[in-house]
């Protein structure tokens, strides 16, 4: 796995110590002597992960790191403070300017490789998600970078799992002042409390007794429900092999004991922070699917969806010998709806038709937005005297209760025709299918309306 790496440092020295450690990992850098040149360069995004120096002149390492995280372009860059600064005030302070970990000089290889590595990984996710979520901004839903960009990382849902009553008591005493936090001392039950919660973060030890916390890690990455939750590891300051293991298996972010409050608190914040802005991004990608597939005011399945996936159905019901058919459904006058009550009503229409026409049909039948005022259902299992039942109860039902419009200040009386085909033999194909059907609903219209008619074939 290869990334661009954006070095930032006054000191030359600097830059060329971790140019030739990245470089030697097969990572792609490019390096800014400071703050101005590197916040060009992440703007026009030439780099995945930043190394940013705390102690440069004109524009400070936090400044640079406020500025990156405040502007909707830039806020993704996962940023790494690198500085001489070893106190835990100055980790907080960069936590709380929006950095994602904090490297203290001298850098060890290993620390610094296995946190870039990890960062990577996660700037991977995010990068394909953003990517996706670029359809979502072309079609009318709202990019979800300012929200990430006010979000204050504050009132999640936190799992604690450790099983030394004195660690965990200190540990939901910090956090609840901002967090709701459960706490889990047996790890056995921890994978099953975690995957029914809808955690923003779990927190793990990797000192527990009697178990593998590293284990526990790898686990909640690998199970569906939980893969996406982000995981903080508390481990003594001499476990770093330990820590080097659990950034590679999926670990987010970790704490060294003793642990400070404030580091807590701020690392808390950041984690929750992304995972919120991830679960925006999946929102958005899963919004623009369903807006594709969809029409948008009925909420059936669009006629590009059905024809896609009729084929599918047909392919399914003749492997397993199964009967299926299709009804074309379409309102009777509806053009007079519209010249008389105006489109508003029409629509009141057929938003109302839409919801008794998923009211009268199961969960696998496929029901979609024809065109118009015209619409189709596809029935997998089921024969012409079933879906013929099914049809006439719906037309019954249309007929026998009218319709409310303008804000149920007013009624329509509204009738439907319905013409049916069902599959026949295995050469049949979806488009003879709906054919057919489509000259039922013909005949239906031509002999009075209000009615059903099945395929003569």
């Amino acid at each position: 796995m290869s990334a661009r790496i954006l070095v930032v440092d006054d000191v030359a020295a600097n830059v060329k110590l971790l140019e030739a450690r990245l470089s030697a990992e097969y990572f792609d850098v490019i390096t800014a002597m400071s703050g101005v040149e590197a916040l060009a360069l992440c703007e026009r995004a030439e780099c995945d992960i930043v190394l940013l120096d705390v102690m440069m002149p004109d524009m400070d390492g936090f400044e640079v790191c406020r500025r990156l995280k405040s502007n909707p372009v830039t806020h993704h860059i996962p940023v790494v403070m690198v500085t001489a600064l070893d106190q835990p005030s100055d980790r907080v302070r960069g936590l709380e300017a929006g950095a994602d970990d904090f490297l203290t000089k001298p850098v060890s290889d290993v620390a610094l490789i296995s946190r870039v590595r990890s960062l990577a990984r996660l700037k991977m996710v995010t990068d394909e998600l953003r990517m996706r979520a670029l359809t979502s901004k072309e079609i009318g839903i709202q990019s979800p970078e300012r929200e990430a960009i006010a979000d204050t990382g504050r009132g999640g849902r936190i799992l604690i799992v450790d099983d030394r009553a004195t660690s965990y008591e200190r540990i939901a005493s910090a956090l609840t002042v901002e967090h709701t936090v459960d706490v889990e001392p047996n790890p056995n039950e921890a994978l099953f409390h975690a995957a029914e919660g809808n955690y923003d973060l779990v927190i793990v030890s990797l000192g527990l007794e009697n178990f593998d916390g590293l284990r526990l890690c790898s686990q909640v990455r690998s199970l569906e429900r939980t893969r996406n939750v982000p995981i903080l590891a508390i481990a003594e300051a001499d476990n770093n092999a330990r820590l080097v293991r659990g950034l590679e298996i999926g670990v987010n972010d970790y704490l060294l004991r003793p642990i400070d409050k404030n580091e807590l608190l701020a690392r808390t914040r950041t984690q929750v922070r992304k995972k919120r802005y991830t679960e925006r991004l999946r929102d958005n990608v899963q919004m623009s699917i369903e807006m594709a597939i969809t029409d948008a005011l009925t909420g059936l399945f669009n006629r590009r969806y059905m024809e896609t996936h009729i084929g599918t159905l047909l392919e399914q019901a003749a492997a397993r010998s199964k009967p299926l058919t299709v009804l074309v459904l379409d309102i009777d006058y509806f053009k007079a709806v519209n010249d008389t009550h105006g489109h508003d009503a029409g629509d009141d229409v057929l938003r109302e038709f839409s919801l008794r026409i998923r009211k009268s049909i199961r969960n696998i039948d496929l029901a979609c937005r024809y065109g118009g005022e015209e619409f189709v259902v596809v029935m997998p299992e089921t024969d012409m005297a079933v879906a013929t039942m099914v049809a006439e109860r719906l037309r019954r039902r249309i007929a026998t209760e009218p319709f409310p419009i303008q804000q149920n200040t007013g009624q329509l009386e509204v009738t439907i025709s319905i013409g049916i085909a069902a599959l026949g033999g295995p050469g049949d194909s979806a488009a003879a299918l709906l054919k057919r059907a489509d000259q039922a609903l013909y005949r239906a219209k031509r002999d009075g309306r209000n009615r059903v008619v099945q395929d003569a074939a």
